[in-house]
Order: structure tokens, then sequence, then C-alpha cells
């Protein structure tokens, strides 16, 4: 064969890697050619992906000179072949045995990372911790009880409320005191441009938690990931919430000690059938810190600031209906104005109780929006009763 000839197989092949009979028969014309170091490479293609391939292996017998044309597949020389080849094809699996892959040798695609963060690290929220303490942790921490009521340990728990409140930390802290490890899993970690890619994500996600149980799922923005089908326009994301329903019903696995915790703004956009009982049966209204909260989260802002002259507690009665992301963006816009203070007059100083009470003064609750949104479903589409906490909320601010 002419060199143009070959030319035009090696840029075919460039153009479709993945076309095994192209890249063999170009490895035939290479043989023939007397290029067995190039022929060689390919053949090391095909193998890698059909070791049982009977051309490639007659083909690399002829490369390497260990058969004639005419000889069976048989006679091939592996050691022989892997001497010619080093250097070229990366060898497989060198760091393990063949049937001897471990865990360390496969790294998961998502990280589960230990929670160093506890119940108690969350300051007031004394309903929601009773709650998560019978959801979750009392049956975890006592078998024999839990063996003699029949309670399992499958399950999950829906957490909402508006945003920066916590939702993310109080499922780190279950973990921390499960002792569980934690997966935060969003919604870029699940959806994929790809056909049918979206719901192996899914499974995988799921498989890892079973191989390191016990363990917490925290799906975060569920409302996105699990939104109610009816919205739902292509046939893709229909695809992704059915699947996530499966891996919750632990149809084909064992889901025990699995822990799913997802966490919403919106829970009336999620999928009604995520809420039936056996899954997300279970929902926890995570509501603007109480004052004993917005004390220890002013506290945690402020330790490592250099601060005088600071009453926590007035502060923290003065911020009533403030998110905790937005008491941190207090605690970040008062150091904002002592630094820009130091700054112009070169003196360096401490920040005070004006300069929080001046940042209070610029920024307002962020949840009030939400709260407008939420009242309209807890008057007018509250039939079952699932939003009562959050009417009572309202009702006691006046909102309803």
């Amino acid at each position: 064969m002419s060199d143009e000839l070959l030319d035009s197989l090696r840029r075919a092949v460039e153009a479709a890697p993945g076309d095994v009979p192209l890249r063999l028969h170009l490895a035939a014309e290479l043989v023939h050619a007397g290029l067995t170091t190039e022929a060689v490479s390919h053949l090391g293609i095909v193998l890698a992906g059909d070791p049982t391939s009977a051309e490639a292996l007659e083909l690399m017998g002829q490369a390497l000179g260990t058969t004639q044309p005419s000889s069976s597949a048989d006679r091939f020389s592996w050691s022989a072949a892997e001497a010619d080849v080093a250097g070229i094809v990366e060898p497989m699996f060198v760091n393990s045995s063949p049937g001897e892959r471990s865990e360390e040798a496969i790294p998961d695609p998502y990280d589960v990372v230990p929670s160093g963060v506890r119940l108690s690290d969350v300051g007031g929220l004394r309903e929601v911790k009773e709650r998560l303490d019978v959801a979750f942790l009392t049956p975890m921490r006592n078998p024999e009880l839990r063996a003699l009521y029949g309670k399992s340990l499958k399950g999950g728990l829906l957490l909402y409320g508006p945003p920066g409140c916590g939702k993310t930390f109080l499922a780190k802290a279950v973990a921390g005191e499960l002792q569980a490890g934690f997966l935060h899993i969003g919604l870029s970690d699940v959806l994929d441009m790809w056909i049918g890619q979206s719901e192996r994500n899914l499974h995988e996600i799921f498989e890892i938690a079973r191989r390191r149980a016990p363990c917490v799922v925290f799906l975060d923005e569920i409302d996105a990931l699990g939104q109610k089908r009816s919205q739902l326009r292509t046939s893709a994301l229909r695809g992704t919430v059915n699947q996530l329903l499966a891996e919750l019903d632990g149809v084909a696995s064992d889901n025990e000690g699995v822990f799913v915790l997802a966490a919403t703004n919106h829970p009336w956009d999620v999928d009604v059938a995520l809420r039936r009982p056996g899954r997300l049966d279970r929902m926890l209204l995570v509501l603007p810190p109480d004052q004993e909260a917005r004390e220890a989260i002013l506290r945690s802002h402020l330790k490592d600031r250099p601060v005088a002259g600071v009453d926590i507690g007035k502060l923290a009665r003065e911020t009533d209906g403030f998110s905790g992301a937005d008491l941190a963006h207090v605690c970040d816009t008062a150091a904002e104005l002592a630094l820009m203070d130091s700054a112009r007059t070169g003196n360096v100083r401490m920040i005070t109780m004006a300069d929080l009470e001046a940042a209070r003064g610029q920024i307002r609750p962020s949840v009030g929006a939400w709260l407008e949104t939420a009242r309209n479903v807890a008057l007018f589409a509250n039939s079952g009763g699932e939003y009562d906490p959050l009417l009572a909320y309202l009702k006691k601010r006046r909102l309803a």
C-alpha cells in the first residue's frame, strides 16, 4: 500500500478512534508495510478493549515475529508482546493482582467525608433537634430497643424553610451525631447532558453510600432534582425523578444504614411521590433562628475578630427575623466599617457596638419574600395539614 493510502487510513482512524475494524485494517497494512512498531501500538489499543480478539492476536504475532500469517493465535507469546510494547502502551492494574482491585485503587467519584459538627454546635432550634432525635438519633444509639420495636434505620427527612437558616449545617450535625460519613449532593453532581447518564450518576451515588454505610446522603435543592413531574417538559428530567424514587425505595439494594436528608426552600415544588411514606416521609420546618440561636451565631462570627464593648444579647434582640446568613452579613459589614475607619485615620481600632448597630441598620432580613410565598401556600394549599407548623409560625408573627 502506498504512503498516501496509509496516511488516509491514519486520518480515518484519528477521526473515528472507536472503529475497531478500521483500526485493525490499518494495523494489517502497517504489518505488511514493515511498520511493526506503529502496528503494535494500534493492536495494543484493540486488545485493551477486547483481549480475546483473534484477528488482533494474530496480527500482533505477525508484528512481533512470533507467528507466521497462517499460524494459530494459540502460540502468541504474551511475554514477548509485553516486552515489545513497553513504553508504548501503558500497563494496566500495575499495583494489583488479577481480581484484587482494592477500594483504594478505585477512588469514589463523590467525596464521603467525616462530619466534625454535632448538634451541640447548633444554637437554639430546640424543636428541630428533638424531631431529629426521634427520627434518627435515638434508634441509632439504642439497637436493642430498635429491634424490639421493629424500627428500621431506613428513611428520609425533608428539611424546608427560608434560605440561609442552616439546613445544610443541621444535616452535617446529624452525620456527626451518627458518626456517619457525609455525602453532599448538589444538582451539578447528578445532571448530565447525555441521555441516561443522570440516572447512572444517581445510582452510583447511592451505591457509594451503601458501601460506606452508615452514611448520610444530603440532597441539596431537592426541588430542582425532584421537581414535580407534572411540571417537567422533558422525559430526561422525569427519568431522573423516577431513578431517585427507585433509589429511595431500595428495590434492588438494601438501604439499611443509609440516611437520606434533603433540603429545599420550596417544598411545594417537590414531586408528591418523593414525600410518601418510606421515602422523604417526614418534613421538618427550619425557621429563622430564635434569640438563643442568634446569640450563638453572632458569637461564632465575632469570636476571631477584635471586638470591644459588644452586647451580644442586645444585638440578638434587635435582629429578630434575621436568618443565619443575614447575621453573618451584619458581622462582615461591621468589620468592613471598622477596617475602613482604621485605614482612613491610620489608627487601628476594635469593632464596637456602634459598628454592629450601624451594620444592622443597613441590612434588611432576607426571608421576607420567602415568607410571603409560604403564606399563600400555608393558607390556600394546606389541605393535608403538612404545612401546619408553618401556618402556626406565620400566625405567631401575625403574618396570617
